[in-house]
């Protein structure tokens, strides 16, 4: 018996060596057991230090949370409940392992209670793959008993627990307890009281089974079984315990789906630019050039493009926003993010989309425009070719005969959207579905701080759901006459004033081709003696031509150049009209010149950077370019306050909107894009509003013009900001402009004298009945 007992001693021995050594089943290196969890999700932070959302590899939404950051309620519960001895086991529960084996073996108890310790719950999770039956899972066991001691002599009971609480799976995606406290309580971990934290250790038995969203009465019954084994340890009394067991489990849900979260759009343009590669030609299509040589340029001179892989980690790799566990703090403000994101719904789903539907019913070009009704096949057979769907198929081998008919023939279900309802299920044919969102508008809005360059809020669309294409830096369209300020920013710096003027006419310019080019113009008599800052007040095309006239197209393209506009305008006079391609990211950053007395700073999406040991790792230098002069600065904000007190933005002032405030409409041809930037003493912003394509718009000027397509956005938006007493912004702001300066200080221009023998148009009308 004793040589028998000796045996199983010795051999019991030896196979924990040959455990231990690797030989029998797999045990970590030792530096992966320094280091057992190097991938947790990287968090975004905004100004007033809300989190806006995270970025995790897959499914896995761990952030990872330090010890001192946890409820102590919290690690009161998770011993009471899964390892009363924690604190004297040396990793395995010899006491705990012999009742289980005693129940189990000897009384054959199916429900014998658990044996594994915290520690071998956390050798599991890091360690041990799933097991396909009981006989795989007993080998497992010992595995774990020696990765567990290891684990033991490497950390201290804190960082075990810390690493514990750091990997579990709650469901939904929340991966360690800083998610889950997020996603069922809205708290942070250290903000749990007694019952939060105890619901929460319940679920780690089952967290299918105990799902407060799906069973909440099974998940109540399983937070008091945890409340009554903290009574039984001592750590809350018969009468405190009994009365948090009577309390309805109270739950404050946000899942995080990267999609049905706050800032969505600016979610997916911050990990393209600082996850971006270096540019090269053969990354690029034929048709990208200009593409290219915007990432080139952002490569060379903005830091935060192509972060992740332009810095390197202590061990020589590159960053990786999925994994490595940064802290990034942006500049959006979580309240003015979700004030954009309403004047959108407010605006564009309450009023604008259905202003659009009625005048398209019974239409069958619907939503296209009347002047492409011959030409909607066409242009659906080129929207279907861009589709996913449609990139499977051809891949699968079908012909196109074959693929046209699975899209006009097969009705599949499908979830579209809706601004009622946001999404709704339906069954419908997916060239049906193709038509049917193209009836619904888009939009870009961005808001920023014109000193700091500090974006504010960010929507690059609708809904991220549905219209994932980002209308704010992405997305470019033409510019129409919010191009005109920087016009009339080259006359000024050219020695012109607000109060220089012409005889209100047709004006006609000769093209490099020596064609004749003359606006149409709608506004004002013709005859009339009218001012530079009447033009821009009212957007007039012939003063607009006039200005035009005075100056060469290149120094025009030029000066649109040192605005940040980054694709190149044609240096023709039609420029003056905005033409031109840009994105509501660049006329944004072009805007806030205006404010900045002539200097030009580029949008800045985040403050600084820290690795997940809380080391700063990146720090924002704001990026400044001088454009124009100050004196220029503040001859343009005369005029461009004139717009809004008078001229075309005058709508902006129905808001209710009492401070000083400058602006710009613009509306393209046909209606196809409507824009209006606009600024405060205190912040700049942009919107774009319009149709998929430029050929979906309004029919009618009456609701295509940007005063009545994106300027209601801004007004939404500012009675937002204004009314939140917490931001600080306040509707009673002056611009800084010295009080003794004189936009119209070079009175000569204003005078008959000035147009002798200078303007041969003036001359021949009769200059001093004019000005008598």
């Amino acid at each position: 018996m004793w040589s028998l007992f000796g045996l199983m001693v010795g051999g019991g021995i030896l196979f924990f060596l040959l455990v231990s050594a690797g030989m029998i089943g797999y045990i970590p290196k030792i530096d992966q057991l320094e280091n057992p969890i190097d991938k947790y999700a990287s968090q975004v932070i905004s100004t007033d230090n809300d989190l806006l959302f995270t970025y995790s590899q897959s499914d896995d939404n761990r952030i990872f949370v330090d010890y001192s950051d946890l409820s102590p309620h919290l690690i009161n519960a998770l011993i009471a409940t899964e390892d009363v001895r924690y604190y004297s086991h040396s990793g395995i529960d010899i006491i705990g392992l012999g009742r289980v084996i005693f129940k189990t073996l000897i009384l054959s108890r199916e429900e014998s209670g658990g044996g594994s310790t915290i520690t071998q719950q956390l050798a599991k999770l890091l360690y041990s793959p799933r097991a396909n039956n009981k006989i795989q899972r007993v080998f497992q066991k010992p595995v774990e008993w020696v990765i567990a001691a290891k684990l033991e002599r490497f950390y201290s009971k804190d960082e075990i627990i810390n690493l514990y609480l750091n990997k579990v799976d709650f469901n939904y995606s929340a991966i360690g307890i800083e998610s889950a406290a997020r996603t069922y309580f809205n708290k942070t971990p250290k903000e749990l009281n007694i019952e939060e934290s105890a619901m929460l250790v319940g679920m780690l038995k089952n967290p299918s089974l105990y799902n407060p969203r799906r069973r909440p009465e099974v998940t109540k019954d399983r937070r008091n079984v945890v409340i009554s084994q903290m009574q039984k340890a001592g750590h809350l009394n018969k009468q405190a315990g009994d009365s948090l067991k009577q309390l309805p489990l109270a739950i404050d849900f946000n899942r995080s789906d990267h999609v049905d979260i706050i800032a969505p759009y600016y979610r997916q343009h911050l990990a393209k630019i600082m996850m971006a590669k270096k540019p090269e030609r053969k990354n690029y299509a034929s048709w990208q050039g200009q593409q290219f040589r915007e990432d080139s340029l952002s490569w060379e001179e903005n830091p935060l493009f192509g972060w992740c892989n332009k810095n390197k980690k202590p061990d020589n790799s590159n960053y990786n926003i999925y994994t490595d566990g940064l802290k990034i703090y942006s500049t959006l403000d979580s309240r003015m993010q979700r004030y954009a994101e309403a004047a959108v719904k407010e605006h564009l789903g309450g009023y604008l989309q259905g202003q659009f539907f009625r005048e398209k019913r019974g239409r069958d070009y619907a939503p296209y425009s009347r002047e492409v009704s011959d030409r909607v096949e066409n242009l659906m057979m080129a929207s279907m070719r861009q589709s996913e769907r449609y990139r499977v198929l051809k891949q699968g081998g079908l012909s196109e005969e074959e693929i046209l008919e699975n899209f006009k023939k097969k009705p599949v279900e499908m979830k579209v959207f809706s601004w009622e309802n946001r999404e709704v299920d339906t069954l419908m044919t997916p060239w049906d579905s193709i038509r049917y969102h193209k009836n619904f508008l888009r939009t870009g809005f961005m808001a920023m701080d014109p000193f700091t360059g500090h974006v504010k809020a960010y929507v690059g669309g609708p809904d991220f759901r549905f219209f994932k294409y980002d209308m704010v830096s992405t997305g470019k369209r033409q510019i129409g006459s919010t191009i005109k300020p920087y016009l009339y920013t080259l006359a000024m710096e050219e020695g012109m004033s607000p109060c220089d003027g012409m005889i209100h006419g047709p004006v006609t310019l000769m093209t490099e081709t020596n064609e004749p080019w003359e606006p149409r113009n709608t506004r004002g008599a013709i005859g009339e003696f009218v001012s530079i800052k009447w033009g821009l007040q009212n957007s007039d095309n012939w003063v607009t031509a006039y200005l035009m006239k005075q100056f060469s197209p290149y120094a025009f393209a030029r000066m649109l150049q040192s605005f940040g506009l980054k694709t190149p305008a044609d240096p023709v006079v039609s420029l003056a009209l905005g033409p031109n391609d840009a994105s509501v990211y660049e006329m944004v950053g072009a805007y806030s010149a205006f404010i900045n007395r002539g200097i030009r700073v580029e949008p800045v999406l985040v403050t600084r950077i820290e690795d997940s040991h809380g080391t700063e790792v990146y720090s924002n230098t704001p990026r400044m370019k001088e454009i124009f002069s100050e004196s220029t600065s503040y001859k343009m904000l005369d005029m461009l306050k004139a717009v809004v007190d008078g001229g075309t933005g005058s709508r902006l002032r129905s808001y209710n909107l009492k401070g000083q405030m400058g602006g710009k409409t613009g509306t393209t041809n046909n209606n196809s894009d409507g824009w209006f930037m606009s600024f405060t003493p205190t912040l700049v912003a942009g919107c774009w509003v319009g149709g998929e394509e430029p050929s979906i718009h309004f029919d009618q000027m009456a609701y295509g013009q940007g005063a009545r397509m994106a300027l209601p956005i801004h007004g939404i938006f500012y009675q937002k900001v204004y009314a939140d007493t917490e931001l600080n912004y306040k509707d009673n702001g002056t611009f800084e402009i010295p009080a003794d300066f004189d936009p119209c200080h070079d009175m000569q221009r204003y005078s008959p004298d000035f147009y002798r023998g200078n303007d041969p148009v003036i001359e021949s009308e009769g200059i001093d009945d004019i000005f008598n």
